[in-house]
C-alpha cells in the first residue's frame, strides 16, 4: 500500500497504487475490446478462457496483432474499431488478452 502524504488520503493512495499496477493494455481492452470479447460475440474468445485462447496464442503474438490491426472478416473489425488507437496501444491490448488467456 502507498502511504498518503500530507493532505492526501488513503483512498486516493489505493487508487493510485491500483493504476500503477494495472496492465497497460487493460484500458484499451475495457474501452474497445470488452464489448465483443466479454460476451464472446461472433466467436470472439472470452477474456480468461484458456481453452479458447490456446490455439490463438499458439499461432504467436505477431499473428494476433496482425489480426487485430487488419481485422478478420466477417466478425473482427479492423483495429477493433479503435481508429484513434496507435499500433502500440493495440499491441498492449493484445498482450493483456494473451496474459489473461493463459
Amino acid at each position: 500500500m502507498i502511504l498518503a502524504g500530507c493532505g492526501g488520503n488513503a483512498e486516493q493512495a489505493d487508487v493510485s497504487a491500483a493504476s500503477i499496477n494495472a496492465h497497460p493494455g487493460k484500458e484499451i481492452y475495457d474501452q474497445y475490446c470488452y464489448s465483443c470479447h466479454n460476451p464472446g460475440l461472433n466467436g470472439a474468445p472470452r477474456l480468461g478462457d484458456a481453452e479458447a485462447w490456446a490455439p490463438r496464442i499458439a499461432q504467436g503474438r505477431a499473428i494476433l496483432l496482425t489480426s487485430t490491426l487488419e481485422g478478420i472478416a466477417p466478425a473482427m473489425p479492423q483495429r477493433g474499431l479503435c481508429l484513434s488507437c496507435s499500433d502500440d496501444d493495440l499491441a498492449a491490448a493484445v498482450d493483456y488478452m494473451i496474459e489473461e488467456g493463459q
